[in-house]
């Protein structure tokens, strides 16, 4: 424990130090030009009392004028005749407010004494007799005006008198010289020198002297407004008779070190010397801590810090670089704070409040130097960076904005009306302070707010309409469905509801329909499959009687082998369905003729096609049609469709296969009688162990047209069944090639 306690006591004392020397180093660089750069009679304080010297002796001696002389510059133009004869309104409006103001004074007076009645009547009737010959003769308005004026201008003069001490004092320090440029008249308060003016105006007498006119300064005259006469009155006094002066104003060496601003001289250069000593102090400050820290790191006396990094993580990203850079700059501050000019009044307090300080930048240096070393340990690459990142305040509220704009119809309303009930509030606070705003504020509540109001009771009644929809909807009560109404985001909610109810009944009539498919499928399979097992188990049984003919045992056995080959098939196909449907199934693409294609299955069936009474019809296209086909896989659907044609068709009919082609597409069509009722869902066709034959008696394993399906949807075709009565018709579209 005393170890530890010593160690955060080492660290204490190192980072005050530090705080010293950097202060040090950055007041050096950044004040300098206060201390260093300028003397105290080039500084900014010195130049502020010169300038109030100039303004008083500009005011009070150079352009001195009388209150005579102000006043016989006095006008009355006729805009400010109009301004004082209207300023209350016109005739009629001021003569109303005279009456209207005595009514009630006389009213009150006659019911207690008739000579203040008279009085009242008296001044009133003197009023109107005024106001009245204020709009008759422009030269009694002008007379009040010009009276106006010199009140002012009486009142400012008693203003300027209060100048004079502040004046005197001046005098009694700096020295001045004055020519008027036009007169030559002089002003100075120099006497008993015997050298010229231009040698007396020097930093051989002078401390301080400023030169009228200069680079910096023009000649001091009164055509310019004065800080301290705001009077337009005055103002126009001056600008009759302007004045130009040059000269000089000069501090002189033989003032009384007890002049104040001598005495601030002197604390100017002891402070100089001071800054100097501590700037240079502060830079050996700094060197030792770099010397020391060499020998006997101070990260050693500094651990704690890395117990705050499991909750310094836990802020956003961008919260704490925000904290790092406030921090960092309200360090920067505090640290080019110049201590030294603390210690000007008084010793102690500035001993005090460079103390206090000094302790505050030190804790602010602490605060920032652990946020850096943490951030610099957490993020050392872009990886980190990025990370935290989309988990920053920013991402967080872009997300935010996004969401809220995810419709970007219902954000704009929302934000519209969430503007409205505000601006409404703010009314309804303004029309309290001020009663009168009421007659602008009531037209718009009952013009906007009120339609405002109706709007939002309509569109929650339609979204609970909406909401209870949905609940029904979830519970599967199938209602009628949603009236839309508008075009808005409940409205499209509505219709998606609607397009969703109508999906859930299409699905639930879709699953109804794979479920019968699948019992089918069952019953189909093991019908198909125990069909031909059960001629081979009977035959297999005869097969064992030792009393059976050759001629008998060859039949049953040539039965077997055909039961057998049947099996073969069917589970061959079920496996190639099952293969196709899994997806497994590779393809061996190649230019192909199609006709060409068809031409080989016809030819291959040829010996069927002759023994059936069917009559084939196949149109020859005009040119060849080529895709990019396997070749097997589409002679199998060729193969699978004349198969079935030949078993499902109805005797002593046509079959007629056509081509159709475009640049990028190229149709077949398959065209036949049937032999039986297939119905009007001709889509269950295309489904495994489906026949056109439901009793199930003719040879076939139902799988031929679902092969055949799946081997143009995989070659990216399409193969569309249509039936119109008893005509079948079969179509393959596929892309084509040159």
């Amino acid at each position: 424990m005393d170890i530890k306690w010593k160690n955060r006591g080492i660290a204490l004392v190192y980072i005050i130090l530090l705080t010293i020397g950097l202060n040090g180093l950055l007041v050096g660089l950044t004040r300098s030009d206060q201390l260093l750069d300028r003397n105290y009679f080039e500084s900014y304080q010195f130049a502020r009392e010169v300038d109030r010297f100039a303004e008083l002796l500009n005011v009070l001696i150079l352009n001195k004028l009388s209150l005579e002389e102000a006043k016989q510059t006095i006008t009355a133009s006729k805009e400010e005749i109009d301004e004082h004869r209207y300023f209350y309104g016109d005739l009629s409006t001021q003569l109303t407010n005279i009456r209207d103001q005595y009514e009630l004074k006389i009213e009150e007076a006659l019911a207690n004494s008739q000579s203040l009645a008279d009085y009242y009547i008296a001044e009133r009737d003197r009023k109107i007799e005024d106001i009245t010959l204020n709009f008759v003769d422009d030269e009694h308005v002008r007379i009040k005006v010009q009276m106006e004026k010199e009140q002012k201008l009486e009142e400012h003069f008693r203003e300027i008198e209060n100048y004079r001490t502040e004046l005197l004092q001046y005098t009694s320090t700096f020295q001045y010289y004055f020519r008027d440029v036009n007169t030559g008249e002089i002003f100075t308060n120099i006497d008993g020198i015997d050298v010229p003016i231009q040698e007396y105006m020097s930093s051989k007498h002078m401390h301080y002297v400023r030169t009228f006119p200069s680079v910096n300064r023009g000649f001091i005259s009164n055509d310019q407004p004065f800080p301290f006469e705001n009077h337009d009155v005055i103002k126009q006094a001056r600008k009759a008779n302007v004045k130009v002066f040059e000269g000089y104003i000069g501090l002189p060496k033989n003032v009384p070190s007890t002049n104040s601003l001598i005495t601030e001289y002197n604390k100017h250069e002891a402070l100089r010397t001071v800054f100097i000593l501590y700037v240079i102090f502060s830079i050996g400050v700094l060197i030792g801590i770099w010397y020391l820290n060499r020998k006997i790191p101070m990260t050693q006396f500094v651990s704690s810090y890395k117990n705050l990094e499991p909750w310094y993580r836990k802020v956003p990203v961008d919260l704490r670089v925000i904290i790092f850079g406030f921090s960092a700059m309200l360090t920067f501050v505090f640290l080019t704070r110049n201590l030294i000019y603390e210690f000007q009044y008084n010793v102690y307090a500035g001993f005090m409040e460079s103390l206090a300080h000094i302790v505050i930048t030190a804790f602010l240096i602490s605060i920032t130097a652990i946020q850096g070393r943490l951030l610099f340990d957490q993020y050392r690459g872009i990886d980190e960076i990025q990370g935290d990142w989309k988990h920053s305040i920013v991402m967080k509220s872009l997300a935010l904005i996004k969401q809220f704009f995810a419709n970007w119809r219902l954000g704009t309303q929302v934000l519209l009306i969430i503007a409205v009930i505000f601006g409404f509030g703010a009314g309804a606070v303004i029309v309290l302070i001020e009663p009168p705003v009421i007659v602008v504020y009531l037209p718009l509540l009952l013009l906007i707010g009120a339609p405002l109001i109706v709007l939002l009771v309509r569109r929650i009644r339609y979204f609970h309409k909406i909401a209870q929809h949905a609940d029904k909807l979830v519970k599967g009560e199938m209602d009628s469905d949603l009236p839309v109404v508008g075009k808005s985001v409940f409205s499209d909610l509505a219709q998606s509801l609607n397009t969703l109810k109508s999906g859930v009944k299409i699905s639930q009539k879709e699953q109804a329909k794979s479920e019968r498919l699948k019992t089918e499928l069952i019953t189909n399979v093991s019908h198909d499959l125990r069909t031909p097992l059960t001629s081979i188990i009977t035959y297999t049984e005869l097969l064992k009687k030792p009393d059976l003919t050759n001629e008998d045992r060859s039949s049953y056995v040539e039965i077997i082998d055909r039961k057998s080959q049947r099996l073969k098939i069917l589970i061959g196909d079920l496996f190639e369905v099952s293969k196709m449907a899994s997806g497994n199934m590779e393809l061996s693409k190649d230019k192909v003729d199609l006709y060409q294609l068809l031409q080989q299955s016809l030819a291959e069936n040829n010996e069927r096609m002759q023994e059936s009474t069917l009559h084939f019809r196949c149109d020859k296209p005009e040119e060849a049609i080529y895709a990019y086909v396997d070749g097997l896989k589409m002679h199998r659907v060729f193969d699978n469709l004349i198969g079935n044609i030949l078993k499902y068709s109805l005797e002593n009919t046509r079959v007629y296969i056509n081509f159709k082609a475009t640049p990028q597409k190229a149709t077949i069509y398959f065209k036949n009688v049937t032999k039986f009722e297939l119905g009007e869902n001709t889509d269950e066709l295309f489904e495994r162990f489906k026949r056109g034959d439901v009793s199930r008696n003719t040879e076939g394993s139902g799988l031929g047209l679902a092969i055949a399906k799946s081997i143009v949807d995989i070659h990216g075709g399409d193969m569309d069944i249509e039936v119109d009565g008893d005509l079948f018709k079969v179509t393959i579209t596929i892309d084509r090639i040159k």
